[in-house]
């Protein structure tokens, strides 16, 4: 039997009205993914998140024009290339922070340290415990563009070894819903919306990951101001497949073991310009690994440039899901919505004043943004 890990809930507000609802990272309202931030000190071992990175990846095929509106939902571990700053803070030794005043930001990615690889918290832990003098010189990775900024680490006495003041963080772990899978390659893509920092808010630079089996033991229902999440636990000992980026309109990545999907039928995609006002059904996974469907109402579709996440509104008409959830839910993010026998786009927000309402993203969105075969 393999062992399994519960996921610790997450929940990430979406400060600007709405909430995302991904359990794992994140319906906006992040379900799922977090882990705490520590401060980079030699004073103790800071282990990665969850589990290794994965080996190489490959990239990703070509994804096809009729896919499977999967529903079910997935754990998910999600690597940085190197090590992300999250947060700063004084040292006592000093009464200063020489990260923040040697120039470093919040959403930096730490890659090397003095030309030494930087891959994971431990790694720069270890290596700021046998930094000799106070200058260190980080790789760092800004907004896609690499460049070297310089710290003047200050020594403490008291953990005999040098500091710079930083919270940093290697990777994010928890569930999300998958929206799709191609039926002849296994290519996938997820909950409708990057993966965030909670601490920062910034997409997390991608680096490699995997997606594991999940199940939801039970479900937090939303409320007026107080979103609702999944709850639930994963098979931390098996990969179910990989990563293959993460962007703003969600994570893709490749399953690896058919019984994901297998026997499940795929459907037509529609074009953005086919979604209309009206009745349409979502998928969900809301028990257990059971997956349903529920009715739910179209009530408007945006312009194209309304916002990532944005293409439409909709409202949760299905007695049998506000019974169970109160509306959409952290977790629930990329439950994918089906209209006239089409799969037309993914689940993504809900109203923090109104959980039985919230907004979606088209598939042709996307598919926009889906990392290049």
């Amino acid at each position: 039997m393999h062992k399994k890990q519960r996921f610790p809930r997450l929940c990430a507000g979406f400060r600007a009205g709405a909430l995302a609802a991904f359990c794992l990272a994140l319906t906006l309202v992040l379900s799922p993914m977090e882990r705490g931030a520590l401060p980079v000190s030699g004073a103790a071992v800071i282990s990665p998140a969850v589990g290794e990175p994965a080996a190489e990846q490959a990239s990703l095929p070509q994804i096809g024009d009729a896919l499977i509106p999967l529903g079910r939902t997935t754990g998910i571990k999600l690597f940085s290339p190197g090590t992300m700053v999250v947060g700063f803070s004084p040292l006592e030794c000093a009464c200063c922070c020489p990260a923040k005043e040697g120039g470093l930001k919040a959403g930096d990615v730490l890659l090397a340290l003095n030309g030494q690889a930087i891959q994971s918290n431990e790694d720069l832990t270890r290596q700021m415990r046998a930094l000799e003098q106070e200058q260190a010189v980080f790789t760092v990775l800004r907004e896609s563009a690499r460049q070297e900024i310089t710290v003047n680490a200050v020594y403490d006495p008291a953990l005999q070894c040098y500091r710079i003041g930083a919270w940093v963080r290697d990777s994010v772990a928890g569930i999300g819903t998958v929206t799709f899978v191609d039926p002849e390659t296994g290519v996938f893509g997820a909950l409708g919306h990057g993966i965030c920092d909670s601490d920062t808010g910034l997409l997390i630079p991608f680096g490699c990951g995997s997606v594991m089996r999940s199940s939801v033991d039970r479900v937090q229902k939303g409320a007026s101001g107080t979103p609702g999440q999944l709850c639930g636990s994963f098979d931390l000992v098996r990969d179910q497949g990989w990563l293959g980026g993460n962007t703003e309109s969600g994570i893709f990545g490749r399953f690896t073991r058919p019984e994901a999907y297998q026997d499940l039928q795929p459907v037509p995609t529609a074009a953005r310009s086919e979604i209309h006002t009206g009745p349409a059904v979502i998928r969900s996974n809301v028990d257990g690994t059971e997956t349903r469907e529920y009715t739910v109402e179209i009530l408007r579709v945006y312009p194209k440039d309304s916002g990532v996440g944005r293409d439409l509104m909709l409202q949760v008409t299905d007695p049998q899901l506000l019974s169970a959830t109160g509306g959409i839910v952290q977790g629930m993010s990329g439950s994918p919505i089906l209209q006239d026998g089409k799969l037309v786009g993914a689940v993504t927000h809900v109203l923090v004043n109104d959980p039985t309402r919230g907004y979606g993203i088209s598939l042709e969105e996307m598919l926009e943004n889906a990392p290049a075969a």
